[in-house]
């Protein structure tokens, strides 16, 4: 039997029983490789590039010219001393029905082929399906479909403005040692601090890594560019390829090329080219939350829940008249929004509940 926790993706392709589980659920087959999962649970990402691949293979292979799979298996059978083979023999040979003869040499050399024709931007994209692929708890998918920014609270407690036309996906639940998401268009993050389990925002070409801090990811389909924009905090970019992100999952800290505030970056997927460079004129931002600094001196609160009201598009219900003596004074920066509520709460001596879109404020007034 083969070892296949030694295999590349590519081989694993080309295996006639991984091709039997993948491509017709041969019910003896998903047998096998199910158990083989259970035994191997370190080798899911190598199962889900395979067959990544192996499904990919048949539209892609009508991309290649008869010549070309002539030429390239000429190429192999001299390599391995099989100098008797003929280009035109070859060719008639496979004119029909090339595929279904010699499947696991074809699939093999077809990878070297098809790796080296993706572009950076299939590549990257590529390891966004795959990460994507790994996530063991369920997804929650969120697309805001309105006209207006929609606020999203996360597991761990961080906040996501989501703007429209723009999805996220995300587990219900962060296990292990990071926790991640998976944006198309364009978000504002307040992530929950925790320095133990890094937050990594996919961003299909690029991915950011951050450990408590707010920014702006802007990533729609079809756009050239990406850009990253911080509030606070710093942040940590870099491509969505292979290398950089097994870099960067093996360290807790920030690597690679790090945004301060008021930093943006722009990438060019396609020529792998970061470019870093201050954020034109600070004062305006695109978005309003990124120009409201949250920080409070003696402010009377009902103007403090008419602030979190404007940049959150949250409704905050309290009673004016029983909190008109209530007053704040406090940085609240980058918290997300139920951590500046607590912490808002504490200072007044009040409680909250969310209901529904809306967070309801009970409070016996300030003496």
């Amino acid at each position: 039997m083969h070892n296949y926790r030694n295999f590349l993706p590519e081989e694993l392709a080309a295996d006639p029983s991984f091709r039997r589980w993948t491509l017709f659920n041969d019910p003896e087959e998903d047998i096998f490789w199910a158990e083989w999962l259970e035994l191997n649970p370190d080798k899911k990402e190598l199962v889900a590039k395979a067959k990544y691949f192996l499904n990919n293979t048949k539209s892609a292979f009508d991309q290649i010219s008869e010549d070309e799979i002539a030429n390239e298996i000429y190429r192999l059978s001299h390599s391995i001393g099989e100098n008797k083979a003929k280009k035109s023999g070859i060719r008639k040979l496979f004119r029909p029905n090339w595929y279904n003869m010699a499947a696991s040499v074809l699939l093999l050399m077809f990878a070297g082929w098809w790796f080296n024709k993706q572009t950076p931007s299939q590549q990257q994209s590529d390891q966004y399906k795959v990460i994507l692929s790994q996530i063991k708890e369920p997804l929650v998918k969120a697309e805001n479909v309105t006209d207006k920014a929609q606020l999203i609270v996360l597991a761990d407690g961080s906040s996501v403005l989501l703007q429209p036309n723009s999805r996220i996906t995300y587990p219900s639940r962060f296990e292990g040692n990071k926790r991640e998401v998976f944006l198309s268009g364009e978000a504002f993050f307040e992530v929950a601090k925790n320095p133990d389990k890094p937050f990594y925002v996919y961003a299909h070409t690029l991915a950011t890594k951050v450990l408590g801090t707010s920014f702006k990811v802007s990533a729609f389909e079809g756009d050239k560019e990406v850009k990253v924009v911080v509030k606070t905090g710093k942040v940590s970019v870099f491509p969505m390829t292979k290398e950089a992100i097994a870099t960067q999952q093996a360290d807790d800290k920030l690597g690679g090329m790090v945004l301060t505030p008021n930093q943006q970056i722009v990438f060019a997927p396609k020529e792998l080219r970061l470019t870093r460079s201050l954020i034109p004129d600070p004062k305006l931002l695109e978005l309003p939350i990124q120009s409201q600094s949250f920080e409070f001196k003696g402010t009377p609160i009902t103007d403090v829940f008419e602030t979190l009201e404007k940049s959150y598009g949250v409704k905050i219900i309290h009673d004016a008249d029983v909190m008109k003596d209530c007053y704040l004074t406090a940085s609240l920066s980058d918290e997300p929004l139920f951590e500046k509520i607590n912490l808002i709460c504490k200072t007044i001596g009040a409680q909250y509940e969310q209901l529904d879109a809306s967070i309801i404020i009970t409070s016996k007034g300030c003496y």
